[in-house]
């Protein structure tokens, strides 16, 4: 049992499925996310998409936020404040302005958990993307996103 947990946390969590940045709609970034904001900015930067959308917890964009020319910038508090939330953002979002790709910027832990949630929401196609993450971060997000991919699973089957 120490293996199997020990080996899904190692796939499901530290070593998840990521994808190649493509050309997108859409780069969303997942709040509470340590680098997550950075990433996002530099991959519109770089030209992956015309649209950085910005989850935070509050009214108002974070600082730091402006891509840069060419790119528009969406700030939304997502309702419920998670990820199941900002999947449902994503959603309306998607159908106003008829995206059908989007680059999601989550945490390494969470990315596998995001990409479940978001593509539950979004009929589009999702790629995930996540920044370093320090390893002190491990342990804490280790033990949540074993609690919150159960509950995903089994609880909140729907967007």
């Amino acid at each position: 049992m120490v293996v199997a947990f020990t080996a899904g946390s190692v796939r499901l969590f530290l070593y998840p499925t990521l994808d190649r940045p493509d050309r997108v709609d859409a780069i969303v970034a997942l709040g509470g996310v340590p680098g997550g904001l950075a990433r996002a900015l530099a991959l519109s930067r770089a030209g992956y998409a015309s649209t950085l959308v910005v989850s935070t917890p509050g009214n108002g964009c974070p600082p730091g936020a402006q891509a840069g020319a060419g790119v528009r910038v969406i700030c939304f508090w997502p309702q419920p404040v998670t990820t199941q939330g900002e999947g449902r953002e994503v959603r309306l979002l998607a159908a106003r302005d008829g995206w059908r790709k989007v680059i999601v910027v989550a945490r390494r832990t969470q990315a596998t958990r995001a990409r479940l949630r978001v593509d539950r929401c979004f009929p589009g196609d999702v790629l995930l993307a996540a920044p370093s993450m320090p390893a002190r971060d491990l342990p804490y997000n280790l033990a949540y996103e074993w609690g919150a991919l159960v509950k995903a699973l089994l609880l909140q089957r729907t967007c």
